[in-house]
């Protein structure tokens, strides 16, 4: 009974990180690179790689069905954000240390392990090199501790994971 409680409990303070994180799509604030961050860029956890395949392909389940979704060079998987705008991310700051974006240091235009039907660049925005995918910019999950795990589906239902069929 005391493990449940506490398991309860520790769920709860976890959500509302989250929200507290995420559950407003703008920032404000004049941190010294942008979107009130006081973090370099380069500092951010980079959750892609350099010029090397940044994206790779697996399947997970989700809601009970097999889905072939994006995953980083790490094999963590990789999540769009609805509120992003075809020029800028919504998510910086606070967000996007929750929600890392997927970064490319490399020269040229980043590359996938796998055959994707759809485009990869990369968008300079207020994050930094941010690959996007199909113009969707990309990130990880804080709450995602391994491989094959999406936690971050639909989260505030603006949170999803990308799969290689995601539309433009």
């Amino acid at each position: 009974m005391f493990l449940k409680r506490t398991l309860m409990i520790a769920f709860s303070v976890l959500i509302a990180l989250f929200i507290v994180a995420c559950g407003n799509a703008t920032t404000s604030g004049g941190g010294s690179y942008g979107g009130g961050s006081s973090i370099p860029p380069a500092s951010t956890p980079n959750t892609g790689g350099t010029s090397t395949s940044v994206i790779q392909t697996t399947t997970v389940t989700i809601k009970g069905q097999s889905q072939t979704v994006l995953t980083n060079a790490k094999g963590l998987t990789l999540y769009y954000f609805t509120p992003d705008s075809a020029t800028q991310s919504a998510c910086s700051g606070q967000c996007a240390q929750t929600w890392p974006p997927l970064f490319f240091t490399g020269s040229g235009s980043p590359t996938s392990s796998a055959n994707l039907t759809g485009k990869l660049s990369v968008l300079a925005d207020v994050n930094g090199n941010q690959v996007e995918y199909n113009s969707h910019l990309l990130y990880a999950f804080a709450g995602d501790a391994a491989p094959g795990q999406t936690n971050g589906q639909g989260l505030f239902g603006k949170w999803f994971v990308a799969t290689p069929d995601l539309s433009a």
